[in-house]
């Protein structure tokens, strides 16, 4: 193959991923979605658990194929002189290099950014690590609920007055991925302003810990350690969700404004009278009762016409999506937020797309890399090694 060129504001940006599982992964991701091409660096001996786990095709993987999109592969053994003097090789002809190994792996392994930038002055290394490359807890390691938890955000899920619930989701690893293509776009930023490559710095824990700066200030300004609060909120009452018909939910935020209007569209204007109701601060103090008559409210209802009658009031409510919600989603479709992408063995299949719509943005138009489907472009049109070196690379292992 050749370059492909999709477009997009980085077009032209060569990027480099050493990465596993899916924080790291996520940030080549956008920035593939960007139009960089994105050389996912692979090795069979070594495979992300992403690839294998609970399939018998690593090609085929559902965790793999959805954060690996738009991307190339390569395979190197980058445990031997030889591998790492090809993967040096190829860091002189990119810009970024994006590596979550463990701590101080890359380093050892003979591509920390030192050893990088005395090839390739300008790169730009983003390294990504539960408690980033500095700093006396810098050696540990760890995965999306551990980010959350020390980030601060698990201690804030759940009932109240109860413990924890934590988070059984990736919103972690996605979160601190973006925060690292964020980083690393910036930092490309920067260098074609000045010429200059850096070293960017990127903490999971420091990455959830900005998405709760409210709380952290609320403790600071006013001594208040916030806890799990079962979806309250200080300015709004109702506010949380509600069960509805066939086992959905119903999301439903109610400002002081909006409180005539919701008791008219659930005919309960008696309550107006009701003292524990008559204003905010009343129903703050009431607020379990006040759940409890509008959950016996909506439990009888459909939960997607029960928000389509109280949007139309101007009331924040709608339906709690499920995944089969999402998929079958017209307005999605409509919006192109789902890609049919082919892949390299000609199968076509959708995908969930970057949450952005450009005007001069990228084609988003190629499924995840089979393993090292991509060595004969990156050997020979890139490095611009001989059908002979590229078969002794394969035959040393180097390569495969």
């Amino acid at each position: 193959m050749t370059s492909v060129k999709r477009g997009g504001p980085l077009q032209g940006v060569r990027v480099i991923e050493l990465t596993k599982v899916w924080a790291g992964p996520y940030i080549g991701k956008l920035l593939a979605f960007l139009g960089a091409e994105v050389i996912r660096i692979e090795s069979d001996g070594s495979l992300d658990v992403t690839r294998t786990f609970g399939v018998d095709d690593i090609n085929k993987a559902p965790g793999f194929m959805a954060v690996n999109p738009q991307k190339l592969s390569m395979q190197i053994d980058v445990k031997t002189e030889a591998g790492v003097g090809l993967l040096m090789d190829l860091l002189k002809e990119s810009d970024i290099l994006i590596e979550n190994l463990r701590p101080g792996a890359a380093k050892r392994l003979g591509f920390g950014y030192e050893q990088v930038k005395a090839v390739k002055p300008d790169i730009i290394c983003v390294s990504m690590g539960m408690h980033g490359t500095e700093g006396p807890l810098s050696y540990q390691t760890g995965y999306a609920p551990c980010f959350a938890a020390l980030g601060g955000l698990s201690s804030l899920v759940g009932y109240e007055g109860g413990p924890p619930a934590g988070m059984n989701v990736r919103y972690a690893d996605s979160t601190f991925g973006a925060v690292a293509a964020y980083a690393a776009v910036i930092a490309l930023n920067h260098r074609r302003r000045t010429g200059e490559g850096q070293f960017v710095d990127v903490s999971a824990v420091e990455s959830m810990s900005s998405m709760i700066g409210d709380a952290i200030m609320d403790y600071s300004l006013n001594g208040t350690v916030r806890e799990c609060d079962n979806n309250k909120h200080p300015e709004m009452a109702p506010h949380g969700v509600y069960p509805c018909r066939d086992g959905e939910w119903l999301s439903l935020a109610v400002s002081e404004a909006n409180w005539p209007v919701l008791l008219e569209k659930m005919d309960r204007q008696a309550w107006r009278d009701d003292s524990r109701f008559a204003n905010l601060a009343a129903r703050k103090a009431n607020e379990q009762a006040l759940n409890t008559l509008i959950a016996e409210w909506t439990l009888s209802r459909d939960a997607q016409a029960v928000s389509e009658l109280l949007q139309a009031a101007g009331i924040a409510a709608t339906k709690s999506a499920s995944s089969v919600d999402l998929i079958s989603d017209q307005h999605l479709w409509a919006r192109g937020f789902y890609h049919d992408v082919t892949s390299g063995d000609g199968e076509s299949r959708p995908i969930l797309g970057p949450g952005w719509h450009m005007s001069r943005g990228a084609d988003i138009n190629a499924a995840a890399p089979r393993l090292g489907e991509h060595n004969a472009y990156v050997l020979g049109e890139i490095l611009g090694l001989s059908a002979e070196e590229q078969e002794k690379l394969g035959s040393s292992g180097v390569v495969r």
